[in-house]
Parts: structure tokens; C-alpha cells; sequence
């Protein structure tokens, strides 16, 4: 038997150091040393969850629970707990809501003040001890010495660390492999790196590589089970009401059962793509589908294949997925692809990209797997940045590793009516450690006033700032946001008033 006091302490440790070797250690040992019965509820508290989910105790509820005292000696083990909040999940109807609160006060009697902290915490969602589902990843693989990625790749298909976390300590590598793709459980999509032009990425993924058209769209994954057809957003949510014309295409294709991963993009009358922000009204949360379908027509392509039929294929080389893919769905509804080594046709495919109005190409090796919920070397995106020469209007305090510096910038531009600096958008991607030192120091120099969180100061110093296009936006006063904004550097050899203007950005977003 476990104490629940052994788990907070191993939190707390984790907790304070930010190196992420030294918690995998932390986490790992802790794993070790539990017996069969307690690993999987103890990988799911350190991993900042409990096997229950939510329970129905909300933040008021939990405060109170601790307000009679805590225990004096540390005596609540990890099972006792666990069979606690699972006599609280089961506890409905009337009167439900006091007999859960008199469940968690008789818990929380019985837990110390750092017990009854961790509880809270973790009951709330806000266990702080950074990193926490891949470092549990990460430990799991050490304490079974198994590969990272066979232990990523069963987590993602599991919906469970704890169960992956069982299966890893007690059976071993064999018994992740049962862990595979299952229609209507959706797993988060395999995300891209960054490549310079089509040159690196030829360089990068050697010999053969598949470019594809990178449609400004949002993600979407699809499940399909004869007649029954389920539509899923990156972040796993259904959106299926939302999008019945794409309801309507997948029911016709010939697979029996697929799970296809792919964007939803809205065309204007001209057929060129509306922008990313135009498309995402298809997805909001209270919408006329109806009449949203007449007035934004919205269409869905497909560039990968993860199940065809009754298997799972999301571990098979992109080759054989793309063959699948082109078995499973109607040519005109692949996203255009290239395969070659030729730099030159790469390219050329890349300007037909941008022409069409995309953003710009994939490159994808032919040989990789799909690894969901991974940003892979072997897929690579190659964009054409914008970028603007922005003045620094104010500077948040960091978190973290940035606590105690100035991070979270504030740009803007210039109105040229008004003499008036427009907000534009904020970001803290980009910097480098000395970047953060020297801002920090420039930019109190320069302060005006400030509140809890945010320093404001005088419009003077210049920034070059990346970004992937600019949106329409309420949020601030000029109407116009920044998409994806990354500081490229300081523009010590500009003036503020030498910087972009207002009349420079919009037409930039014209274009």
C-alpha cells in the first residue's frame, strides 16, 4: 500500500525543478517502486487527472471541504482515495450535490493540509507541476525502458496514461500494440516543423518526398462506419451538425470504414479561399447550419488515410497510406500532391500554391508514419512569411522560466491620420534569453505606468515581426489582428516613426 503523502511529495519535488530530465527521474522511480494494483491511478493523479474524470465538485465545494481541519499523520493511501472519488462520480439525483460534499469532507478529514492541497488541485485541474502529461509519457518509457515513442504512440491511441502506464510496467512492448486506432475516438493530428524553402526540405527528408498544397483550412478529422459519419476539429471536438455538405460527401465514398485527416475551407464566388477566419465561422457554437450553408458553402480535402476498412494503417509508411487514400476518396477531394526530388518542381508546385491562394506547400516523407499528437521532423511546412517593422507598446511580466523578465509584447502601428499607435496583437515567440534580458531592461527604461500584470511604455522601439497573415478583428481598435506573430529581431536602426504605418498593414491584408 501507497500513501497518498508519498505521491504529493513526489509532486512537489517534480514541482520544483525545471529541468524536465530531473522530473522524468522523479516520476519514473515513483513508478517503479508501486505495486501492480496502485500504478495506473497513480500515473493518472501525477498526470494531473483522476481515472473518474470530473466528478462534479466544483471550487467552492473543495474549499469547504478542508475548512473542519486536516489530519495530523499521514495515513490516506492511494487505492483509499481512488475509491473515494469513485463512490463521489457515482452519487446523482436529488440531494446529490450535499452528499457529494459530505463524501468529500469525510476524504479531506482524513488527508493532511499538503494532501488536501494536492487534492484540490488536481480535483480542479490545476496540478502545478509543469509538463505533465509528457513527462508521464517520458517516465513511463524510462521505468519500463521502452521507447518514448511506442509509449507516446500507445498514449495517444489509449485515451488513458494509466492504462498505458499499466501495460508498459507490468507486460511490456508487446502490450502497447493493442493499443491501436478506433473508430470514433479521435486522436490529435501529427503537426509539422518549419522549413525554409522546398530546397531544406528536399535536403531534410532525402531522396522522394510528397509536397502537398497547405490549405489555410481548418483541421479537421473524419470518421466514417457505413452510414454513420462523424466530423472532428484539432482539438478533438464534434462538429458534425456544423458541417452536413461534408456529412453528405463522405457518406459517398466507397470505404466501409475510414478515418481520413484533411481541411475544411470556405471559396469565395471566384473560387479562391476565403481567409482562415471567414472558414471558422462554420464552427461556432450557435449557428443557423442552414442558412450558414447556403451563404458559405464549405468543402472538406483529404490528404491522409489512418484506417481503411478494418485496419488501422496509421503506422504503415505514407506511401501505403496515400494509396489507401486515393482507394477511399474521390480524386477531386485530395488535396493536390507532388511527389518528386526535383528542387525545381518543387518549387514550381509551391508558386501554383500560392497562386491558387494557399499558403503554401507540406513536404511529407514517404516513409514515415502518422504520429499523432507529434510535431515530426518528417512532415515539414514551408510558408511565405509576412513580415512588419511593429513599435512596442507594452511588455507583459513572463512565467516560468521568464518570471521576472518582460516577455508578452504588445505591438503596434502607426495611424497616419491620427499620430496614434494602434494595437495590432501581442507575442512572446521568438525570443531568445539575451533578447529577454536586454527588452526587459529597455523597455522599464522607457516605462510610463502599469498595472499587476503589464508594463507600458513610451512608443520607441522598432521590431521586425513575422507573421502568417492578418485577420479582421473587434478586438482592436484598428480592426485588424496578427496571425501566428513570431519576433524575428530588434530594429535598432529604426525610429518609431520609421516603422510600418497603419495605411502599410492594411494593405497588406488586401493583398
Amino acid at each position: 500500500m501507497t500513501l497518498l503523502a508519498d505521491l504529493v511529495r513526489t509532486s512537489q519535488r517534480v514541482g520544483a525543478t525545471a529541468a524536465r530530465l530531473a522530473k522524468v527521474r522523479e516520476l519514473a522511480s515513483f513508478l517503479r517502486a508501486l505495486p501492480p494494483d496502485e500504478i495506473e491511478t497513480a500515473a493518472h493523479y501525477l498526470s494531473g487527472e483522476t481515472p473518474q474524470g470530473r466528478v462534479g465538485l466544483g471550487y467552492s465545494t473543495l474549499q469547504a471541504a478542508g475548512a473542519s481541519g486536516a489530519a495530523s499523520t499521514e495515513t490516506l493511501s492511494i487505492a483509499e482515495v481512488d475509491r473515494s472519488l469513485a463512490l463521489i462520480a457515482t452519487i446523482r439525483g436529488a440531494g446529490s450535490a450535499a452528499r457529494r460534499a459530505e463524501a468529500l469532507r469525510d476524504l479531506f478529514r482524513r488527508a493532511t493540509a499538503p494532501e488536501q492541497q494536492f487534492l484540490l488541485h488536481l480535483l480542479v485541474g490545476e496540478l502545478r507541476q509543469g509538463a505533465l502529461a509528457g513527462s508521464m509519457v517520458e517516465a513511463i518509457a524510462a521505468a519500463a525502458e521502452l521507447p518514448v515513442a511506442q509509449v507516446r504512440r500507445a498514449a495517444m491511441y489509449a485515451k488513458s496514461l494509466g492504462a498505458v502506464a499499466r501495460a508498459a510496467l507490468l507486460e511490456g512492448a508487446d502490450a502497447l500494440g493493442r493499443f491501436q486506432l478506433e473508430l470514433f475516438a479521435p486522436v490529435a493530428p501529427m503537426l509539422a516543423q518549419t522549413a525554409a524553402d522546398v530546397g531544406e526540405a528536399l535536403r531534410e527528408l532525402q531522396g522522394e518526398v510528397a509536397f502537398e498544397w497547405k490549405m489555410d483550412g481548418a483541421r479537421i478529422q473524419v470518421h466514417k462506419r457505413g452510414e454513420e459519419v462523424r466530423i472532428y476539429t484539432r482539438a478533438l471536438n464534434d462538429v458534425t451538425g456544423a458541417l452536413p455538405e461534408i456529412v453528405d460527401a463522405v457518406r459517398t465514398f466507397p470505404g466501409q470504414a475510414l478515418v481520413l485527416d484533411g481541411e475544411a475551407i470556405a471559396f469565395d464566388a471566384s473560387g479562391r479561399p476565403h481567409p482562415f477566419q471567414i472558414t471558422m465561422r462554420r464552427f461556432g457554437r450557435r449557428l443557423n447550419v442552414e442558412r450558414l450553408r447556403g451563404e458559405l458553402p464549405i468543402k472538406a480535402f483529404f490528404f491522409d488515410c489512418l484506417r481503411l476498412d478494418a485496419l488501422s494503417i496509421a503506422d504503415r509508411p505514407a506511401r501505403e497510406r496515400f494509396q489507401a487514400l486515393g482507394q477511399a476518396v474521390p480524386a477531386a477531394l485530395q488535396i493536390p500532391r507532388l511527389v518528386t526530388s526535383s528542387e525545381a518542381a518543387a518549387r514550381a508546385f509551391y508558386e501554383a500554391a500560392l497562386a491558387a491562394g494557399h499558403e503554401g506547400v507540406m513536404a511529407k516523407s514517404l516513409a514515415a508514419a502518422y504520429e499523432a499528437g507529434n510535431r515530426g521532423a518528417s512532415w515539414l511546412k514551408i510558408k511565405r512569411a509576412h513580415t512588419l517593422d511593429l513599435v512596442v507598446l507594452a511588455a507583459e511580466w513572463g512565467h516560468g522560466r521568464r518570471t521576472g523578465k518582460l516577455s508578452n509584447l504588445h505591438l503596434g502601428a502607426r495611424e497616419p491620420v491620427t499620430g496614434e499607435y494602434v494595437m495590432l496583437g501581442k507575442t512572446f515567440k521568438g525570443l531568445t534569453d539575451a533578447m529577454l534580458k536586454w527588452q526587459t531592461t529597455e523597455l522599464l527604461a522607457r516605462e510610463t505606468h502599469r498595472d499587476q500584470w503589464t508594463v507600458y511604455v513610451r512608443p520607441e522601439l522598432v521590431v521586425e515581426v513575422a507573421f502568417s497573415d492578418l485577420q479582421a478583428s473587434s478586438r482592436y481598435p484598428g480592426g485588424l489582428a496578427l496571425r501566428l506573430a513570431r519576433v524575428k529581431r530588434y530594429r535598432d536602426d529604426k525610429r518609431a516613426e520609421d516603422a510600418d504605418t497603419m495605411e502599410t498593414v492594411r494593405k497588406v491584408y488586401a493583398a
